[in-house]
């Protein structure tokens, strides 16, 4: 019995996009979910600081939960209050809080970020196809995914954390995009994010990555607090986000979803150019 494996390099041109939701295709610094955790933990009698939430944005919000309860600064805080560290009823009553505002929250956040809309129109014009990955769960999709429609963003794909085995950095949620989209290979698939799980979750599905360091979590401001942020700052908190994700292996870093057209020509080149060379 004979089986088909696949030896050649891909060769041919970009056909998949995989966009991430919040602080790269909507929420602009991401500061929906930030709101929600420290919401949910205050219900406990435990602050905890934009810093912790952020620390973990990008995965599933049970596992962001689970990773903050870890963190030897709220794990002390827990353990002060309660007398025993976080267990996992502590991270299942938390999530029961979380998932609920959550919903009710994240459509206050559905604003497309600047030049998304175009970005998808134009990637749309050279046929290529347009997936999502997410740390949200179905139920807060329902209430995100309309909202983002009627202000003209909607996606070919939509896959969250809920629908696959586990979130990010696990490739899953990319390959059932694929299997969405009907691409193939993974070579051909470009994943885009904010964070430093987009891009682990990319590079573990084989695809192209693109990193996002101003309109998303590693900034994690909003458009108004990074227009009136001082000039040099920015350019210095933008170097630093860049080289913390091209330490994660992303092939590349823009600002925002409004300079990936570019980067899609150019990864076609050097699909172009590796095709010629062989």
């Amino acid at each position: 019995m004979s089986s088909f494996i696949r030896k050649k390099a891909y060769t041919g041109p970009v056909q998949g996009v995989v966009l991430d939701w919040a602080g790269t295709a909507v929420d602009f610094g991401c500061m929906g979910p930030v709101e929600v955790f420290r919401e949910s933990f205050h219900l406990f009698g435990i602050d905890i600081s934009v810093a912790e939430v952020r620390q973990f944005m990008g995965l599933m919000k049970k596992d962001h939960i689970r990773h903050l309860c870890r963190l030897p600064s709220v794990s002390a805080r827990w353990r002060e209050k309660f007398g025993q560290l976080p267990d996992e009823t502590d991270v299942n009553a938390l999530y029961a809080e979380t998932e609920p505002r959550m919903v009710s929250t994240i459509a206050r956040y559905s604003d497309p970020i600047p030049g998304l809309l175009e970005t998808v129109d134009g990637l749309r014009k050279s046929g290529i196809r347009i997936g999502s990955t997410t740390g949200y769960t179905r139920p807060m999709m329902e209430i995100l995914v309309p909202e983002a429609r009627q202000k003209g963003y909607q996606p070919d794909a939509i896959v969250c954390s809920s629908d696959t085995p586990a979130g990010r950095p696990y490739p899953w949620m990319c390959f059932q995009n694929a299997i969405q989209l009907q691409v193939y290979p993974m070579e051909a698939m470009v994943k885009i994010g904010d964070t430093v799980s987009d891009i682990e979750e990319g590079l573990n599905a084989g695809m192209w990555t693109i990193g996002l360091s101003k309109s998303g979590n590693s900034l994690g401001l909003s458009q108004d607090e990074t227009d009136r942020m001082d000039p040099e700052n920015l350019k210095n908190r933008l170097s630093e986000i860049e080289i913390a994700m091209r330490e994660a292996g992303a092939h590349y870093v823009v600002e925002g979803i409004w300079a990936c057209l570019p980067i899609i020509s150019d990864i076609n080149k050097r699909l172009c150019i590796a095709a010629s060379s062989r």
